[in-house]
C-alpha cells in the first residue's frame, strides 16, 4: 500500500519526562484561570443544545475529520457522540459522508479543547465514554508542555468521568498519559498495546498499515 509508509514519532526522549509527575501535581493544586473565549463558549452553547440530557454522552476529543466521531455513533446508537476540533477545515472535510448519511446521535463541534473540557467540568457533565484518538505527540524533549499529560488542562479531563480511551502509536506517550493519571487517581494505571482490526480514525489505519506497534489505555473512571 502505497500510502502505508507512516514514521513513528522520533524524539531524544526515550521514557517519561523527568518533569512530568511535578508538572501534573502543580496542575492539579493550582486553579487553571485561562478566560474563556467567545466563540468556545457558543460552541460549548450550541453542543448542550444537540443533546438531550438523557442519553448517554460520549466525547471524541481531538475528532479530526470525523471519521471517528460516525464510527463511535454507529457502534452506539443509544448514545449521544460530540466529535470535538478545532480545525474548522478538518471537520468539513469529513468524506465520503455527506450530511444526509450522518448518524442523526452525533454533533461535530468546533471548539478548543482547553475550553471544551473546562466548561464540561463547570456544568458538571458526566460523560459514558471519553476517546482521545491519536494526538499530537509533540515528541521533543522540549515541547512536554505541549502534550495533553503535561497540560494545565489534564486534572480535568479524569473528573468527567466514563470510560476514558487513549490511543497513541508513540509509546512515550502512553506511558506519560498513564502516569499522569495516575497522579490524579492516586492508583497505577496500565496500557497495552493492540492490533485495531476496525480502525477508529484514518491515522489508526494508516499507522497500523504501516506495521507500527499501537498503544492503549483504557480507565473506567466510574464509581473512583
Amino acid at each position: 500500500m502505497s500510502y502505508a509508509n507512516s514514521k513513528i514519532p522520533v524524539s531524544a526522549q526515550q521514557g517519561v519526562h523527568e518533569k512530568l509527575v511535578e508538572r501534573v501535581e502543580r496542575h492539579r493544586d493550582s486553579p487553571f484561570r485561562k478566560p474563556y473565549t467567545e466563540y468556545n463558549l457558543q460552541a460549548f452553547e450550541g453542543a448542550m443544545a444537540a443533546w438531550d440530557r438523557a442519553s448517554p454522552l460520549i466525547l471524541d476529543a481531538g475528532c479530526g475529520v470525523g471519521h471517528s466521531t460516525i464510527a463511535l455513533a454507529r457502534a452506539f446508537p443509544d448514545h449521544f457522540v460530540w466529535g470535538v476540533d478545532q480545525s474548522e477545515d478538518r471537520l468539513n472535510r469529513r468524506k465520503p459522508y455527506p450530511e444526509a448519511l450522518l448518524p442523526k446521535n452525533m454533533l461535530l463541534v468546533r471548539a478548543d479543547l482547553v475550553d471544551f473540557w473546562r466548561l464540561l467540568a463547570d456544568e458538571g457533565v458526566s460523560l459514558a465514554r471519553h476517546y482521545i484518538l491519536y494526538p499530537n505527540p509533540w515528541p521533543k524533549i522540549g515541547h512536554v508542555g505541549r502534550r495533553w499529560p503535561a497540560h494545565p488542562v489534564f486534572p480535568f479531563i479524569p473528573r468527567l468521568g466514563g470510560v476514558l480511551e487513549c490511543r497513541t502509536n508513540w509509546q512515550v506517550y502512553i506511558e506519560e498519559f498513564c502516569a499522569a493519571l495516575g497522579v490524579l487517581l492516586d492508583q497505577p494505571v496500565g496500557w497495552e498495546t493492540f492490533d485495531a482490526p476496525s480502525p477508529l480514525t484514518p491515522f489508526e489505519r494508516k499507522y497500523r498499515d504501516s506495521g507500527q506497534p499501537l498503544y492503549r489505555a483504557s480507565v473506567d473512571l466510574r464509581g473512583i
